[in-house]
């Protein structure tokens, strides 16, 4: 059974993505930040603040073991850091294809502008906050995937009939 794993930077379309590629049913969206909130009944944002980002990255890799027992077929969304682990890199792999979504500094800046709840991006310059991320997390995402989507001026649809028409064709 072969999960589609999003990985990408913060607004490259994860979620959004995630959700219209499983909308058929033939598979489970879980978001695992939307899955981390649930299980601990607070947001992302305020775990940060309260317990620091390596009890956060601590649940993110927790939540990847948990989905390896999952046996329903799954497009499963990850918080744009959950890949900086190599722990989290493979149990990626384990869980199915890793698809990056890939999307330019500026269209990143245009989605992530006037956003509040992303610990990451608080404070200061939004563009060079985004630009000092991607130079740390770039690589790791390219070694982490299988494939490469680019999300930039395309609608949601058109790149979740992309993703399934070259890696899933028979679905």
């Amino acid at each position: 059974m072969d999960n589609i794993i999003l990985i990408g930077f913060m607004g490259a379309g994860k979620s959004t993505i995630g959700r219209k590629l499983a909308r058929d049913g033939r598979f489970v969206f879980v978001d695992t930040d939307d899955k981390i909130e649930e299980e601990q009944q607070e947001k992302i944002s305020h775990i940060f603040e309260t317990k620091g980002e390596a009890y956060f990255r601590d649940l993110e890799t927790q939540a990847l073991k948990d989905l390896l027992s999952c046996k329903m077929r799954m497009v499963i969304a990850v918080g744009g850091g959950l890949p900086m682990r190599e722990e989290n890199r493979r149990l990626l792999k384990e869980l199915g294809t890793v698809i990056y979504l890939k999307a330019e500094i500026d269209t990143l800046v245009s989605r992530l502008t006037g956003d509040t709840s992303r610990p990451k991006l608080r404070g200061g310059s939004l563009r060079e906050k985004i630009e000092t991320l991607m130079q740390q997390r770039e690589a790791i995402y390219l070694e982490t995937a299988d494939e490469e989507i680019f999300t930039d001026e395309k609608e949601p649809e058109k790149i979740a009939k992309e993703i399934k028409e070259r890696f899933f064709p028979d679905l």
